[in-house]
């Protein structure tokens, strides 16, 4: 039997090591998400653009993210970025970096999608109505499209902030790099990555009972 003992995790011990890691690992999820978003978003614009110099750059990116994994992607950056522009970037700053770029080919396939998943008639009526094409798709269909793709964004988002937890590999200070400081000073690390994987479950699980909630309202409106 393992001899677990969790006392050592007074609030104090919580304070001092994890809560600046959960603090990055939140930032790290929100601006990787609003900027992946954004990103994937001209990507899917792109993607299905009728010109070739437009959707095929657009089309190898986002396959070329989709086929590597994430944490080689993260090493890739922050080991050869600072060959190429002749500094270090930090890790967080590389963190942020890679994980915006890397989520954008995903928010853009959901993006894609959720474009495609527009009536065709939606368009036509906008151009009837004197809009061109930036006035259709910003004031017609992306915010339909943002609408009917809502779950899948943020369901992505969740799984967003549980990558979070491969920047280790290139030292940054995440949620749990600070259990997993806390495990080596205290030699209890087994009960720190229990008490981790508890908080991540914790965590994804009611984020993904409250996306199931909404994607229940939305399917109620429509």
């Amino acid at each position: 039997m393992l001899n677990l003992d969790f006392a050592f995790l007074t609030p104090q011990i919580i304070s001092s090591y994890v809560l600046k890691g959960f603090a990055f690992s939140l930032q790290l999820t929100l601006v990787a998400m609003l900027g992946g978003i954004a990103l994937g978003t001209v990507l899917a614009l792109m993607r299905l653009s009728s010109r070739p110099w437009l959707a095929l750059p657009a089309a190898a990116y986002v396959n070329t993210m989709r086929s590597i994994p994430l944490v080689m992607v993260i090493l890739w950056f922050f080991l050869l970025i600072p060959l190429v522009i002749g500094r270090p970037l930090g890790a967080e700053m590389s963190a942020v970096i890679t994980f915006t770029l890397f989520e954008a080919a995903y928010y853009s396939e959901i993006m894609r999608a959720g474009i495609q998943s527009i009536p065709k008639g939606q368009v036509a009526a906008g151009y009837a109505l004197g809009m061109n094409y930036g006035q259709t798709m910003r004031l017609i269909v992306l915010p339909q499209a943002f609408r009917n793709m809502l779950p899948v964004l943020l369901t992505q988002t969740i799984i967003l902030f549980q990558d979070t937890s491969l920047v280790y590999a290139i030292g940054a200070y995440d949620l749990l790099k600070g259990f997993e400081v806390a495990g080596k000073n205290f030699n209890r690390p087994v009960e720190t990555y229990l008490v981790a994987a508890t908080l991540y479950f914790a965590i994804c699980f009611s984020l993904s009972m409250l996306v199931r909630k909404l994607q229940q309202r939305i399917a109620i409106i429509r």
